[in-house]
Parts: C-alpha cells; structure tokens; sequence
C-alpha cells in the first residue's frame, strides 16, 4: 500500500465526500504521476490547494491508458463521464492526452485534524511513501 497527496479544486473535493464522484480521473499530454504509481489499496489524501489536507479515500481499482485512439477516449467519456463529475467543456479540451489513469473511489474519511505533510510546491500529485 503506498500513500499518494493529491490536490484537488474546493469544488471536487466536495463531490468526492458527497459522494457524486466516485472516480477520480488525471490526464495528461506527458507520462507523469500518478499514470502507473496507484495501485488498488492505495490511500489519497485530498488537499485543497492552498490550503490542508481535507480527507482521504482508498483506491478501489484503478485503469490506466497509454495514447488513448479516439475512440477509447470516447467510451472513457461515454461510461465514466458521470462519476468523473467533470464540466461538459472538459471534454472539448483533451482531444490531445496522451496519458489517462482513472482511480476507482471507495472509503472516503474526512478529517478533523488534518496530518502535517509538507507540500511547498506546485505538484498536482506527490507519491509519499
């Protein structure tokens, strides 16, 4: 099991505690984490950015897509697009990714007191141990 600190926007992070997000989805045009660091079992802690670590939930099965065709990109969109909980206007943007990991939500914790992790830099996704 290793633990991974993932910022995310006010906004999804409240969609994933209320349960209306049930996947968390990166994409990128570069091969950069998490694509291939998460494993099923893994924990998330959520960071709101700019300010603390809000929660956490555990990694239920996770996909990931190596220059999605097309049409892959298509049926990502096409089965997962509501439990991404993503704008409309997202999908219009990522014609071009390269790289696709999709996180399976499950066991989601919110803190009281959040755990000190140092985080002084502008990475999205920092795999901690």
């Amino acid at each position: 099991m290793t633990k991974h600190l993932a910022v995310f926007d006010s906004e999804a992070a409240e969609a994933i505690f209320s349960g209306k997000k049930k996947i968390e989805g990166r994409f990128s045009k570069i091969r950069i984490v998490p694509f291939l660091s998460v494993s099923a079992g893994d924990i998330v802690y959520i960071k709101v950015s700019g300010e603390e670590i809000v929660g956490q939930f555990i990694v239920d099965r996770v996909f990931y897509f190596d220059h999605p065709r097309h049409e892959e990109l298509e049926e990502v969109k096409k089965k997962y697009e509501s439990q991404l909980d993503l704008p409309k206007s997202f999908w219009l943007s990522r014609e071009k990714v390269n790289y696709i990991t999709l996180m399976f939500i499950k066991s989601v914790t919110k803190f009281i007191i959040a755990p000190e992790i140092p985080k002084r830099d502008l990475r999205p996704w920092v795999v901690l141990e």
